[in-house]
């Protein structure tokens, strides 16, 4: 494996119980104990993941996530977070994390997290293929962007990521937990606030009328549907 992992946590215990199992496991890493250096690496060198604490001084994890979306650097975060500390997990998804552990936690447990979630990137980025074209709207996998009118529309990751699997299923209707499966692929089935959430927010940049969907119809009782509109 070459994959490279930042850990970011300001408790050096931790630290060293995570790069120890970590690199056993045969990846390779890197450390930042605070907010701010974090975003230095992340800027200076490529990583492949981040296991991101949720408390750190100079910058949160939730502000270091924001940050880094915002710049659209999109390398996957696993979030950490204490038992005692108040984390709503679909607030944490929809700013861009992709999973989330709650200390403490097992370094099996932490092994398997980082494997699932580079095997659901390595799996996306596999599918990333042709252009697809709905109605008005253009969607290019390969470089994580779509339009609609030749105007740019702009996703977070899981927004294109739900927005492409629609798209590559349009005519279907897909669950709630078939989506949860596919999308965010590990440990969320049966939370299914965090579909219908994404679902919202990519309704707002794609529909004329939110409250009239053309594409991305709502099928009562089942799920979600990707139609191509009539008009």
């Amino acid at each position: 494996m070459n994959e490279r992992i930042l850990i970011v946590d300001d408790e050096s215990s931790i630290v060293t119980l995570l790069k120890f199992n970590i690199e056993k496991a045969g990846f390779q890493t890197d450390v930042a104990y605070n907010g701010l250096e974090a975003i230095e690496k992340v800027e200076e060198s490529e990583f492949d993941l981040i296991i991101l604490d949720l408390m750190l001084p100079e910058m949160d994890g939730i502000e270091v996530c924001k940050y880094l979306r915002r710049k659209q650097i999109e390398i996957p975060i696993l979030m950490l977070t204490a038992k005692d500390e108040e984390f709503d997990k679909v607030f944490g998804l929809e700013l861009g994390a992709d999973d989330y552990l709650t200390k403490p936690f097992s370094p099996k447990e932490v092994i398997a997290r980082i494997k699932a979630i580079l095997r659901r990137t390595t799996k996306q980025t596999d599918l990333r293929q042709n252009t697809i074209r709905i109605g008005n709207i253009t969607i290019y996998p390969e470089r994580y962007e779509a339009e609609m009118d030749n105007e740019v529309l702009t996703f977070t990751r899981k927004e294109f990521e739900l927005l492409y699997y629609l798209a590559n299923h349009k005519g279907k209707v897909l669950s709630r937990d078939q989506l949860l499966s596919a999308v965010w692929d590990y440990d969320f089935v049966g939370d299914t606030r965090i579909v219908d959430v994404h679902i919202s927010h990519l309704r707002e940049k794609i529909e004329p009328d939110t409250k009239k969907p053309i594409y991305i119809k709502t099928i009562r009782g089942l799920g979600y549907k990707m139609e191509v509109p009539t008009t």
